[in-house]
């Protein structure tokens, strides 16, 4: 296993010396730290969306975190794609969307945008969570639907606010975390391990505060994918005889055979990040945050084929129990892969709360300083040593974003906001051959992609006491969009194209009522129009047909989507619950689905096209309860049933009155936790998802197999101990009744979590 338990032993004794030192070195220092400061104002005051909080302290107490998405891992209605520790490609799933929409999802750091505006999928525009380390995060608000005039059309599904904390004193932290998966699935029998390490300190000196810290984390995962080859239609004694293979069905239900696993991924990653913040005698408040992401994935493949003589068997024409199979060189060679990353996220914030009125001013930009995958273009085994491959290169690529906003609460009846915002986008991709994969320089440029989007914005909302227990919230956001800069290049097939600009207006209409009648109850109707703008990659990707590349469509439609919701919340001293009925109409959605690709050929291929119509209906169940049955025993949990249906699409009328791919009709979790005394607690969750279909027309019925999306139910456990006023330990299980399921990919099987804690 690729974990240094050295390393995780030096860190338990290190911890144990700094806290010795520090505490013979500064007895006078305060035994806890009780407070925290929130630089940024918390997301969802005066919002009329449905919001969701997620405190970490209660977040650290329930669940086993190693990565800052694993927070969400209970939050309502949403689902984020984890495939293993450390994944990079961990797109968010909300109640009208799937995983392949991650620009339907707003995710901020203290005003950076880390949800990636450069693309529409789980792969390379999942969003960038590892930016943020799991100590440094306060609190994440979650914001659902397009119901709030300060966020773009991309807040469809929600928004998602991640907020840091600063300290008030002198503060130190170390953490140690060890985890391990027992993972058994066809020839794969392995454990795969975890290890990080974590630490940092902070102070503040009148005015001035700032905060320094630094997260390791060393990971291995569970195969990704599987080979897999389509049986023949008929057998032969044709190729030479290996053993090992598996009998499986595709997701379309045809027999194939599975002879191993790819995409097992070695990681290793480091966050760094600085915050400073100066807060002025006039109430105006400075801060600037600066984090960096390095990664090092280095991803291999296993076979399960061995020839009579027991060699392991990569590629060839092969004979598996009768029939006989080709496999290619990159099947299992596609598979590896050896990516660096070095990313760095910069934000600089300015606010003033002085009197009724609040100024708030935030720049941010997120650049890719370095990200080169390599992968190889031989067979394996040899490409283990070298070979021809190629590079692809994203350096370059990134987007800054700019908002200015007011708050006027100078009349009792009306909080009124307004502001202006900017965000710009620049793609660069660049794929090189090379005369060898792991250590060779770029050759020839083969394929290349580019292009840059922008968008500037207006927009006001009031909020309109007008009656005893009555708010109406009105708003509206202007957009001017462009895409420019598009181009695309290939050797071979040959393509040199420069695509067209683009350029439009939308206005975004939004409205609220909200009715108070006493103090449990709040009742809610929204209504939002929002207006979700092609990303770089969906205007100017590249599909290939046969001896052609061709462009599919650079002049694709924003999707518009019409959403409403009804709510009714009840809060009082023991708990809370709210239910809520929503639909989301969408004209124009920017989906991917099979269509003749060049003009009058009868020949399908897959890429993004605005679909007519599709819509979404469903109604979201969320409670939390105290004390429940008897002192110290805490529910919550939450229920969401979504029907999701493509109801015209002229190009593709196979999917008409079809379930919409990768949205689940039913998904649901419930968490218990027990505190056996101030210093213990146990927390028990579940976790459950019927079936989704992969594709727009449902034509994968089997959902338990490699690229299928089954069905599932998992627990998870945890125990947590504070032993002191500075040490905390836990241990805890995830997938505690090691449930074997697929969401596209192989998911975690049974895996324990250890994890000791100091602060100061």
């Amino acid at each position: 296993m690729h974990i240094s338990y050295t390393a995780l032993t030096g860190a338990f004794f290190l911890l144990l010396g700094v806290s010795a030192a520090h505490a013979d070195g500064a007895p006078n220092m305060p035994e806890k730290i009780e407070t925290v400061v929130v630089t940024g104002a918390r997301s969802g005051i005066g919002m009329p969306n449905s919001i969701e909080s997620v405190a970490a302290p209660k977040a650290r107490e329930q669940v086993n975190i190693v990565n800052t998405e694993d927070m969400l891992k209970y939050a309502p209605s949403l689902v984020v794609r984890k495939r293993h520790y450390g994944d990079t490609q961990d797109p968010v799933a909300t109640r009208t969307s799937g995983v392949g929409a991650s620009a339907r999802t707003l995710i901020y750091v203290d005003g950076i945008l880390i949800s990636s505006p450069i693309g529409n999928n789980n792969t390379a525009a999942s969003p960038h969570f590892g930016i943020v380390a799991p100590e440094d995060v306060s609190d994440i608000d979650v914001l659902y639907g397009p119901f709030a005039a300060e966020y773009a059309g991309n807040s469809i599904g929600a928004v998602l606010n991640i907020i840091t904390r600063m300290p008030v004193r002198f503060e130190l932290y170390g953490d140690a975390l060890g985890a391990v998966q027992d993972f058994h699935q066809y020839g794969t029998h392995h454990a795969y391990g975890t290890g990080q390490l974590s630490a940092g300190m902070g102070d503040r000196d009148g005015a001035f505060s700032w905060r320094l810290s630094g997260n390791h984390l060393d990971t291995m995962g569970q195969p990704l994918a599987y080979v897999t080859l389509p049986q023949p239609s008929a057998p032969s004694v044709a190729g030479t005889p290996v053993q090992g293979a598996f009998d499986g069905q595709s997701r379309t239900g045809m027999p194939i055979a599975i002879i191993g696993a790819g995409g097992i991924e070695h990681q290793v990653q480091d966050t760094d990040t600085l915050k400073l913040a100066y807060e002025f005698p006039n109430r105006w408040q400075l801060s600037y945050t600066a984090s960096l992401f390095h990664q090092r994935d280095d991803a291999t493949a296993q076979t399960y084929l061995r020839d009579t003589a027991g060699t392991p068997v990569y590629s060839g024409g092969v004979n598996i129990d009768g029939y006989p199979y080709a496999i290619g060189a990159s099947s299992f060679s596609n598979n590896v892969y050896d990516w660096a990353q070095t990313h760095l996220a910069q934000a600089i914030s300015l606010k003033s709360t002085d009197g009724g009125f609040a100024w708030e001013i935030v720049g941010s930009d997120y650049l890719y300083l370095d990200d080169n995958q390599r992968v190889p273009g031989t067979a394996l085994p040899a490409a283990r040593t070298g070979g021809a491959g190629t590079i692809n290169r994203l350096n370059g690529t990134g987007w800054y974003s700019f908002d200015a906003k007011g708050i006027w609460q100078g009349r009792p009846a009306h909080e009124i906001s307004f502001g202006l915002h900017r965000d710009a986008e620049t793609f660069k991709q660049s794929r090189y051959n090379t005369a060898d994969w792991i250590d060779g320089a770029p050759g020839l440029l083969a394929t290349s992609a580019k292009g840059q989007t922008a968008t500037n914005a207006i927009w006001l909302q009031d909020i309109w006491s007008f009656a005893p227990g009555f708010k109406a919230t009105l708003g509206g956001r202007y957009e001017d969009w462009r895409a420019t800069d598009g181009g695309n290049f290939s050797t071979a097939p040959p393509l040199n194209v420069k695509q067209p600009h683009l350029a439009g207006d939308f206005f975004s209409p939004k409205a609220s009522l909200a009715w108070h009648p006493n103090a449990p109850w709040t009742f809610s109707a929204s209504w939002g129009l929002a207006y979700r703008m092609p990303t770089v990659t969906e205007l100017y990707q590249a599909v290939t047909t046969g001896t052609q590349l061709s462009v599919p469509n650079p002049d694709l439609k924003p999707e518009q989507a019409n959403s409403y919701e009804l709510a009714a919340e009840r809060i009082d001293d023991d708990g809370r619950a709210r239910l809520s009925l929503f639909q989301e109409d969408i004209t124009g959605a920017l989906l991917s689905q099979s269509a003749p690709l060049l003009p009058g050929s009868t020949a399908l291929f897959s890429f993004v096209q605005n679909v007519d119509r599709t819509r979404v209906r469903g109604i979201e169940l969320v409670a939390d309860q105290n004390d429940v049955l008897f002192d110290g025993l805490e529910l919550s949990g939450s229920l969401t049933y979504a029907d999701g249906r493509t109801l015209k699409d002229t190009a593709f009328p196979k999917a008409e009155n079809k379930s919409l791919p990768q949205l689940p009709k039913w998904r649901g979790n419930l968490v218990a936790t027990y505190h056996a005394n101030d210093r213990l607690a146990f927390t028990l969750a579940a976790r459950a998802s019927t079936r989704a279909y992969g594709t727009i027309d449902n034509s994968d019925p089997v959902s338990q197999t490699f690229q299928g999306f089954a069905a599932y139910f998992v627990m998870d456990a945890r125990a947590q101990y504070q032993a002191d006023d500075h040490w905390t330990a836990s241990i805890g299980v995830d997938n505690l009744n090691n449930g074997k399921y697929f969401l596209y990919h192989p998911f975690p099987q049974r895996t324990l979590v250890m994890e000791i804690h100091y602060a100061r």
